[in-house]
């Protein structure tokens, strides 16, 4: 049977290492992305699913290979049947380490014939309920197979004969305890008559209402006490037989989890967290789709997207959730953001980065449609905090910051870059804006770029200005749409200063 992974295709034997070493990408906390993450995998600490969101594919073959298995997983039948699988397993696990808490012998064999008895069910159910669903996805059919050929297998079908063998022969162990002061004797059960059915039907005719319960109420502790160990001794001692080939079975199948299935239960719930994640936003009238992805064409779009970090607290608060639509053609490679403060423009230029990431690893994206680059490698430049250990200056940290990326990216690289130069002046900050669009647009590569400059759209043809606008009547209103439109910066300050009469003309005309 070959090796499949859900996650990685044909590459998991190369990938799958890759992943358990990736380290959180550098841009995650600028675009948020981290607190994405944080909450996608909230439900699922137990899997381990961070590194698997660390590590964008490069590969589009298994961009569409994650986008087949996610599609297939719509179908309600499938996504409730994998889920069932997954709870098993997982009821498996908490058998499994149950049983490692224990010391006593026989308990903790009893407890590792439950969790493969788990097993077992959880690969019957899964085998049979995947031949009735229609599967279109490679990853799915593939898996399909394989789990149908194990589960065929002479390894399984010994493990599934084996296990009911040994529930059927503990089935069979009868014994009786006699108790005499602070002696316990035990033996083989010998037929012997029940009589608290007679002894209660004697006494009933005695019953005057409701009487004292003297019933023992026994501990629910799973660890057994020393006298229970000393009684089930003794009964093993009686049926050898049948704890002999108990102990047996435990050792013959002390590795039966196939590792194939165990990494399935951990991978598949890449897509089971994501599907979870995106579906309150769903329920909220918020658009997902799976984008067209190039590694060759930088002509991008996405309409009614949104960013999913806002979205997720917006939802939250019951706040509506403002989508925006943006696209490059032709020559366009960069977008200059600028307009009024607090008017969605860092938004817009985080929106842009998630969207090519989340497509990069192969998950739909906020938007009703899509098309968007594969990159290399994703830049991004947000103000920070001056640090006095590196004894640098603030503008002086922000070129050293920019040189570096500059340095590293190619034409097939993503640049973020989030309000530059605001520690230096105007024409300074104009002069060295200038020079870093120019370096861009000699790369080719794709870049958001929100300032407040707005000579900065005018320095190439590659360059397309959005401006985040206000409501006509009242400028103070921020309508949080980014829309293609000439940078207005000074427009919006007349527009202010005409509102509240701050104008040359106006102020004249006050003073006379």
């Amino acid at each position: 049977m070959k090796l499949h992974s859900i996650l990685f295709g044909e590459m998991a034997d190369s990938r799958i290492t890759e992943t358990e070493t990736a380290e959180v990408p550098d841009f995650f906390s600028d675009l948020i992305l981290d607190q994405i993450i944080d909450a996608i995998t909230a439900d699922k600490q137990e899997y381990h699913l961070k590194p698997f969101f660390y590590t964008p594919l490069h590969d589009i073959n298994l961009i569409r290979y994650r986008y087949e298995v996610m599609q297939d997983l719509a179908d309600r039948n499938l996504f409730d049947c994998i889920k069932a699988f997954t709870s098993k397993m997982s009821c498996m696990r908490e058998q499994l380490v149950q049983a490692d808490k224990l010391h006593y012998k026989y308990q903790k064999e009893s407890w590792f014939l439950a969790a493969v008895e788990v097993y077992c069910e959880a690969v019957g159910c899964l085998v049979h309920d995947l031949s009735l669903v229609e599967l279109k996805s490679r990853g799915f059919l593939a898996f399909r197979d394989y789990i149908t050929e194990y589960y065929q297998s002479q390894i399984f079908t010994a493990l599934l004969t084996e296990t009911k063998q040994s529930k059927t022969d503990l089935s069979l162990v009868q014994y009786c305890m006699l108790i005499q002061d602070n002696c316990i004797q035990v033996r083989k059960y010998a037929a012997e008559t029940d009589y608290s059915a007679a002894v209660e039907k004697t006494f009933e005719k005695f019953r005057q209402g409701a009487g004292k319960n003297y019933q023992i109420q026994f501990s629910d502790y799973p660890e057994m006490n020393h006298v229970e160990e000393q009684i089930l001794d003794f009964v093993a001692k009686l049926y050898p037989e049948i704890f002999s080939r108990f102990d047996n079975y435990c050792i013959v199948h002390d590795n039966y989890l196939d590792e194939t299935l165990k990494i399935f239960d951990r991978e598949i719930q890449f897509y089971i967290a994501y599907l979870e994640f995106i579906e309150r936003f769903e329920q909220n009238g918020l658009k997902f789709c799976y984008p067209q992805v190039s590694s060759t064409g930088k002509e991008v779009c996405a309409y009614e997207s949104f960013d999913l970090a806002l979205a997720n607290k917006l939802i939250g608060e019951k706040v509506r959730v403002v989508c925006n639509d943006f696209y490059l053609k032709g020559n366009e490679r960069i977008f200059v953001v600028s307009g009024p403060n607090q008017g969605g423009k860092t938004t817009f230029a985080r929106t842009f980065g998630q969207l090519h990431y989340l497509a990069g690893i192969g998950c739909p994206v906020p938007g009703r449609k899509a098309q968007l680059f594969l990159f290399d490698k994703l830049f991004t430049h947000f103000e920070k905090a001056e640090n006095i250990k590196n004894l640098r200056g603030k503008l002086q940290d922000d070129l050293v910051r920019i040189y570096d990326i500059l340095n590293q990216a190619t034409a097939d690289s993503i640049i973020i870059m989030n309000e530059i130069f605001t520690s230096t002046t105007l024409k300074d900050a104009g002069f060295l804006g200038k020079q870093i669009m120019k370096r861009i647009v000699q790369l080719d590569a794709l870049c958001v770029c929100v300032t407040f400059i707005d000579e900065l759209t005018a320095c190439s043809e590659n360059i397309v200005s959005l401006v985040s606008t206000v409501v006509p009547e009242n400028p103070a209103l921020r309508t949080y749409k980014i829309v293609r439109k000439s940078a207005g910066g000074r427009l919006y300050a007349v527009s202010l200063a005409e509102k509240y009469r701050l104008t040359y003309e106006c102020l004249k005309e006050r003073i006379q």
